[in-house]
């Protein structure tokens, strides 16, 4: 059975594309990607850049965060009032409070700092964020099932 990773992003999603498109390269098809936009335009351009499905708006991730056996995004994804507003108390809480095991870049906003962190570009960011994924996936993954990175 795959895997099924649950990108959340909002403000255009173009940090979820990008993800995205690196877990195609680095997983193929061997996860299912569910990307969860706080918007439609977050949700369109993360499912162009290959989710396997994806929805949009706080209800919609309120109910489909439960899905992924992760759960991938920007740090903002679990600070309500984030990302300009787009993050609900109500997205917040359910994204903590999903099964699956978080993955988050911590991407600095204007409203909070993260302090003990290396500033990092966003590209290595994301292959950090990925390079994670594959040490948890290869610690669940039968060998036959291994994938080529």
């Amino acid at each position: 059975m795959k895997q099924v990773v649950v990108i959340v992003d909002g403000m255009g999603g173009g940090l979820g594309a990008q993800l995205i498109a690196g877990l195609h390269r680095s997983f193929g098809g061997t996860i299912e990607i569910i990307a969860l936009g706080t918007n439609a335009s977050a949700t369109e351009r993360m499912i162009k850049a290959g989710a396997d499905r994806g929805a949009s708006g706080e209800n919609a991730i309120k109910v489909s965060v439960g899905l992924g056996d992760y759960i991938m995004g920007p740090i903002g994804i679990i600070i309500p009032d984030s990302m300009m507003g787009e993050v609900s108390q109500g997205v917040a809480v359910a994204i903590l409070s999903a099964r699956g095991e978080r993955i988050l870049l911590p991407v600095q906003q204007n409203h909070f700092t993260l302090a003990g962190f290396e500033q990092k570009s966003s590209a290595r960011l994301l292959d950090d964020a990925i390079a994670i994924l594959n040490e948890k996936l290869e610690l669940k993954m039968p060998a036959s099932e291994h994938h080529e990175a």
